[in-house]
This record gives structure tokens, C-alpha cells and sequence, in this order.
């Protein structure tokens, strides 16, 4: 299956500014650190000490990856060309992959330059299967998903007319959640004239649209009732596709990017959750800039905020249910009751309310044990007390009986640490790149 369309706006990538920069001039690459002010934004500095990504395999569905790039060296694994054959190696010109590989897993070169990714230990899986002669989605997804991918990003999409070609890239979506695989996917550069845009509307996906530096929808986030969370993805700096070279972009490619090293940190410090696990501690933790915190959630640009992987990697968030909010493929829905399915959010809600229920139960018997323990105390001291002297001797045990037993303590009512929104920062003068930091 080819792409019936795919996004007119540069592959989910608008081109803003070129960086022809090389590692020859440390100066040179010393600016292209200073420049990506994302990994401010999103407290990297801070996330690093809990998590790098390591152990997870990222897959990158894109034009190909540059493995030799300076600052992605070591980071890239082989990978499939499903448009050429041979590695995954982009073609001259080529530089959208690249850019998502370096987003998610740079490791940057020397001691502070180069492109740094969020999540700079975890591993790429390049896929080239970008443009009109590939085989499409479907069967990309599937070999990321069969080739050891934990999260497979995909930075591009098509909005076809036809039915079939919508289906089978949601059937390969859905091969991927059942094998508790997430795919990331970008919403889309036209704004409102966009409509929906797969694999980001595909059940079981988790769509993200790009924000500014400010914390504001960047102009041309495709919105939709399919876009779950927000991220960077305005004046992103990243690697290029050949040399070792820089340029910067603006699109939701960037932010899906962003989001993919997220939940890949994620993946690597709660390996046990499952893939709508991951996504329901970035939705769960994610932020509105205070001018839009009027919005209702999820919002149709916003969808549930921006995300913040400092807080999903510490706040105490209850696991969920298995799909947490993503919409659950009809093919991995049980059978229905007779009142119809389940919504993912209702679903949630209930493996929430089950283990409160288990909480209080343990509770209960906690309560009925300290009861009990009290009980046999107070009996043996009566006893101790009339062997010592009767009824007129004097006891020297205290009365535990007239103690309140301890209240059990809920692990799920503490309260979080309140996370600073980093968005609050003025919005650079029109024309001026890169931001004032």
C-alpha cells in the first residue's frame, strides 16, 4: 500500500532555518546546544538523572537514518530499507529521519556540543518506507513491532479517502498495542484544513500536535478529536542526513519525536507497564499553559496538555487499566455487554475504583487484626493483674483498649509535588530565531 497523500507541509516538517554547521567548529556546535531550548523546556537536566531511555528500542518509520552522524553514532541499530533494500540509509537530500533519530536518541559529541536527544541511551531502529513507492504503513509497523521495537515513532501520515488503506494501517496499529508496542504519531501541518491523519487517528495510537516555546499551539498542529497530548515543535534543532550537519524545523514530526524519547524513558524506568500504561502517565501529567487552562480536556489542539516527562517519570500516578486512554481497536475489545462496550476512560476508572476497594478491604482487615492483637493484650494483663494481687493490686500495663487504633494510610491519596509549567516564558519577537533563553 503507498501513501495516498502524504503531508504537504514537508513530511510533518516545515523548514525554517538551515544550520550548515559541522563538528569541525566547536563554537559552531557549542550554538547548536545552546539552541535547542526543548530540553529546558522539558527539564532535561532533571529527567536524566532518573532515566536516559536505556534498554528501549525506538523504531524510526521515516526516509532513513544517517548511523554516522557524530552525535548518533553507536545509537543506531541496523535497520530495513523497504524502498531500495540494503540499511536504511537516506538518500542525498534526505534529512526527516535523521532529524527524528537525533530528537529521540542524540548523544551529542564532546563535552557540550552537538544535538542531544531526550532520551540520548535508548536505540534507534531505522525503517525507510517514506514516499509514494514504499509499501506503506502496515508492513513497516509490523517489522518494527517483530523486530524488537518497544515504541515505534512515526513522524509522517496520510489522510486517504479510502477506507481499506485507513484499515490496514489501524489493523498494523492495533497488531503493534496487542504486542504492547506504542506508536507515536505525528497530527499533522495543515491545521484546520488537515481532518484526520493516520496512524495518529488509528485506534490504539497516540496522536501529539507541536507547541511553541511559549507553550502555545504552534500554526499549523493539525487539531482533532485524535490529538492526545502535546509537545515541542517549533524551531526544533536536529542532525542532518548527511555529514555531520545541523538544520532547524518547525512541525508536529518534532513533537511526536519528542514524545516517542518520552515514553521511551518511561519504558525504561517502569518496564512492567504496559504500552496505554506509558501513554496514561503522560496524559496524566501533562500541562496547559496558564492563558489556556480554561479549556476543556481533552481539546481538540491540546488534546490533554503538553507533556512533562520529569513528572510522569516521579509523581505517584496509579497504573490503569491496560490501554489506559488509548482508544482500544475493535479488534482487541472482548465481547461487549449488553449495554455496549466500555469506554477506555470508563475502564480506567473502574481498575481505579477496584484498587481503592482492595485498599480499604486490607484496610478493614488491618483494623480487625490490631483489634484482635489489643484484645489478647488487654485479657493477658487483666490475668497478670489478678495473679499479682486481686482485684485491689495495681496493673503496670497500659491501657491499650483506650487507644484509637492507627487510621490505614491510602498510598493513592498523596499528593504530588506541583510541577512548574516551564511554558511561561514570553514569546520571542516576531522573526527572531533562536529564542531568547
Amino acid at each position: 500500500m503507498g501513501f495516498t497523500r502524504v503531508l504537504r507541509a514537508g513530511v510533518c516538517g516545515t523548514l525554517t532555518a538551515a544550520l550548515l554547521l559541522t563538528s569541525a567548529s566547536l563554537a559552531a556546535a557549542d550554538q547548536v546546544r545552546d539552541d535547542q531550548w526543548a530540553l529546558d523546556a522539558l527539564n532535561a537536566g532533571s529527567v536524566w538523572k532518573i532515566s536516559k531511555g536505556s534498554g528501549v528500542t525506538v523504531a524510526v518509520i521515516d526516509d532513513g537514518v544517517n548511523a554516522s552522524h557524530v552525535d548518533l553514532q553507536g545509537n543506531v541499530l541496523p535497520g530495513k530499507d523497504f524502498m531500495d533494500g540494503g540499511s536504511a540509509t537516506p538518500n542525498p537530500g534526505d534529512n526527516h529521519g535523521t532529524g527524528m533519530a537525533s530528537i529521540i536518541a542524540a548523544h551529542g559529541h564532546g563535552a557540550d556540543a552537538g544535538v542531544v536527544g531526550l532520551a540520548p541511551e535508548a536505540k534507534i531502529l531505522p525503517i525507510r518506507a517514506f514516499g509514494t513507492d514504499g509499501p506503506g504503513l502496515p508492513e513497516p509497523i509490523r517489522y518494527a513491532v517483530d523486530h524488537g521495537a518497544s515504541v515505534i515513532n512515526v513522524s509522517l501520515c496520510f489522510d486517504s479517502s479510502d477506507p481499506q488503506k485507513i484499515d490496514e494501517v489501524s489493523d498494523a496499529v492495533a497488531y503493534a498495542l496487542s504486542h504492547d508496542v506504542l506508536v507515536v504519531g505525528a497530527s499533522g501541518n495543515e491545521d484546520d484544513k488537515g481532518g484526520k491523519c493516520y496512524p495518529a487517528a488509528s485506534p490504539g495510537a497516540l496522536g501529539v500536535g507541536a507547541v511553541k516555546n511559549d507553550g502555545l499551539i504552534w500554526n499549523g498542529s493539525n487539531p482533532g478529536d485524535f490529538v492526545a497530548l502535546t509537545a515541542p515543535g517549533a524551531n526544533i534543532v536536529s542532525a542532518k542526513g548527511a555529514g555531520n550537519e545541523y538544520r532547524a524545523a518547525s512541525g508536529t514530526s518534532d513533537a511526536a519525536a519528542y514524545t516517542s524519547a518520552a515514553a521511551a524513558l518511561l519504558r525504561s524506568k517502569f518496564p512492567d507497564l504496559t504500552a496505554g500504561q506509558i501513554a496514561n502517565r503522560l496524559v496524566k501529567t501533562a500541562v496547559m499553559p496558564d492563558s489556556e487552562k480554561s479549556l476543556s480536556l481533552p481539546d481538540q489542539s491540546y488534546g490533554y496538555g503538553i507533556i512533562q516527562p520529569l513528572a510522569a517519570l516521579k509523581d505517584n500516578i496509579p497504573a490503569g487499566s491496560k490501554y489506559g486512554p488509548l482508544t482500544v481497536p475493535e479488534s482487541l475489545k472482548g465481547k461487549p455487554a449488553a449495554s455496549g462496550a466500555s469506554a477506555p476512560g470508563e475502564e480506567e476508572e473502574k481498575a481505579d475504583q477496584k484498587a481503592m476497594l482492595i485498599w480499604a478491604v486490607i484496610g478493614v482487615v488491618g483494623l480487625a487484626v490490631i483489634g484482635l492483637i489489643v484484645f489478647l493484650i488487654v485479657k493477658a494483663s487483666r490475668r497478670n493483674k489478678n495473679n499479682s494481687g486481686g482485684p485491689g493490686g495495681t496493673s503496670t500495663y497500659p491501657q491499650y483498649g483506650q487507644q484509637p487504633a492507627p487510621p490505614h494510610q491510602n498510598p493513592y491519596q498523596q499528593q504530588a509535588a506541583p510541577q512548574q509549567n516551564p511554558y511561561q516564558q514570553p514569546t520571542p519577537p516576531q522573526g527572531q530565531w533562536p529564542p531568547q533563553q
